[in-house]
């Protein structure tokens, strides 16, 4: 097979949205057909059912069973974000090394594309990590995605802007979780400004905004802005269980029940991909609502 053909179909699988604060795996729905996609798909369905030693078999196995380095690069993301549904930040970052691994063997064919994965597969390891709680690694493994992204050659798919605002985006939620309020007011400012310099990166950026300030809020007990802003999140980001979570959270948080209830289960059904937002959301909301 022509190995640009062969590794444009794995570019493809694994090149998530610019457009995303946090990539997210390509949904199984749009895998290719054939044995390996199936086997895929059952094995995202059993991470999603909360059987996730079942699901890394699978895994296990196309990894072992992989035809190329770029299926092998593809099973091995899937098997990171597996370890996230658990919160598993040390595996999670094992997986996701690996991939960069692979990207890095790339950045001679396909630099533009190479190093801006190589930085979407640290950020997402950085995403699972935040999530569950170790914050040292996540501010490691973003620092890093930052810095292998910025490693694009010139001309620049992706714009240096664009790492910017990630990266202040997370250093504000990472400053909120450790009660830093100033620094987090002062990253959600940085970013601010980031978009504002930028209108054509903040188009589809910009929806995230509301997101980082509301999720600021909520971990520095500002609830009423964190109702607010994180309403305008989920209404912004519909398809996002992860906002819907911080939603239910803050209503939780201000004595609300039937809210909070009725916004878990909504983000509980929503969490259906194999990502980093269903990855915690998923089980969290499933323990919320009292689920086994």
């Amino acid at each position: 097979m022509n190995d640009a053909i062969r590794h444009s179909g794995v570019a493809a699988l694994l090149l998530a949205s610019a457009a995303a604060i946090t990539p997210s795996c390509l949904p199984a729905q749009d895998a290719p057909a054939g044995p390996r996609a199936d086997s895929t798909r059952q094995a995202q369905r059993l991470d999603t059912d909360g059987n996730h030693p079942a699901a890394r078999a699978i895994f296990q196995r196309l990894i072992e069973t992989a035809p190329d380095p770029a299926a092998t690069a593809a099973a091995r993301r899937r098997m990171a974000i597996s370890y996230g549904f658990e919160g598993n930040c040390a595996r999670t970052v094992e997986y996701e090394e690996m991939v960069i691994g692979y990207w890095v063997t790339r950045e001679a064919a396909e630099p533009q594309n190479a190093f801006y994965q190589e930085g979407e597969m640290a950020n997402e390891a950085a995403r699972i990590c935040i999530d569950a709680g170790d914050l040292d690694t996540a501010e490691r493994m973003y620092r890093r995605g930052t810095e292998l992204g910025l490693r694009e050659p010139d001309s620049k798919t992706h714009p240096k802007s664009l790492w910017d605002f990630r990266l202040a985006h997370a250093l504000a939620r990472l400053a909120a979780r450790r009660g830093n309020v100033a620094e987090a007011r002062h990253q959600v400012d940085a970013a601010r400004k980031i978009l504002a310099a930028d209108s054509a990166m903040a188009g589809p950026q910009a929806r995230f905004l509301p997101y980082l300030v509301g999720y600021v809020a909520l971990y520095t007990d500002d609830l009423k802005t964190a109702e607010s802003a994180l309403r305008k999140a989920t209404e912004l980001n519909q398809n996002d269980p992860y906002m819907q979570a911080l939603l239910a959270m803050t209503y939780e948080r201000l004595g609300q029940k039937d809210q909070a209830t009725a916004l878990y289960r909504k983000a509980y059904d929503m969490a259906t991909g194999h990502n980093p937002p269903s990855a915690f959301t998923r089980p969290f909301a499933r323990r919320k609502l009292g689920a086994p």
